[in-house]
């Protein structure tokens, strides 16, 4: 058994949740505690039986209620140092013993998990994404990306699912009332991905065997959970695959996706 679940993806706030039989984590906590606690009670899980809370980086969005969470269940929390000393607030909730530091090129395990953290560019000290593994399957997550390189397209072959970014549209991003440097930040390099450059990724790994993708990290000003569906869409179809060819699906900022079985 491996199954996702996103309980909140967007601009606002993200925390996901993977399981198999024997082990469940969490990747960033960037909510509240207590909606983090209701919706992992939703799909019945209790946060007491959590492993380990995964940190992609250090931005609010994904670590709000990271320290209270570990806190109150005494969750260990896996970071990579550079990112635990950027969140001072955060690390001074958790303790001693649940602090996991990790390299962002080395592997580690977490139960019957294994992890592989790899590098993207974005905003943060020492951001990352995932490849998570169990029994010859591989899942990846891959948000605030502020463009797709060559070794994130490596590090992502071979994902049966990808949790990828579509955070926004630039016509749409265009017409926002944010001001000229946020606009640039999110479009540019250290910012965040556009529905068709996900489009495009999506249609790359297909040829390595993608079989699932759900798309992550919408603005709330700068995108539409259809708009970012068709987009895609329109990328797999200009590259002569089929709405058949991929179950995709659009994360929802508020409340959680399916359980998806990998």
């Amino acid at each position: 058994m491996l199954n996702f679940c996103s309980l909140y993806s967007g601009s606002s706030g993200n925390s996901l949740f993977v399981e198999t039989s024997n082990t469940k984590i969490l990747i960033d906590a960037g909510v509240s505690s207590k909606k983090i606690e209701t919706a992992l009670n939703d799909i019945n899980i209790d946060p007491k039986t959590l492993d380990g809370i995964l940190v992609t980086h250090e931005h609010i969005d994904h670590v709000q209620g990271l320290g209270t969470l570990s806190k109150k269940f005494d969750l260990p929390v896996f970071v990579n140092q550079e990112t635990l000393d950027a969140m001072p607030k955060q690390k001074d909730k958790i303790s001693d013993k649940n602090i996991k530091t990790f390299k962002v090129t080395d592997k580690f395990s977490i139960g019957d998990l294994e992890i592989k953290p790899f590098s993207i560019p974005h905003d943060a000290v020492n951001p990352c994404g995932f490849n998570i593994l169990k029994d010859n399957k591989k899942i990846s997550i891959a948000t605030d990306i502020g463009h797709m390189t060559n070794d994130i397209l490596k590090n992502l072959e071979e994902s049966l699912f990808i949790m990828l970014e579509a955070n926004y549209d630039p016509e749409v991003l265009r017409c926002t009332s944010y001001p000229f440097k946020l606009k640039s930040r999110i479009a540019g390099p250290t910012g965040h991905l556009s529905n068709e450059l996900a489009g495009k990724t999506i249609s790359y790994l297909l040829k390595s065997g993608l079989k699932k993708a759900m798309l992550g990290h919408l603005s709330k000003e700068s995108n539409f959970p259809e708009l970012a569906y068709q987009t895609v869409m329109d990328e797999l179809i200009a590259e002569n695959y089929t709405e058949n060819s991929l179950k995709l699906s659009v994360a929802n900022r508020e409340s959680r996706s399916s359980l998806i079985n990998i």
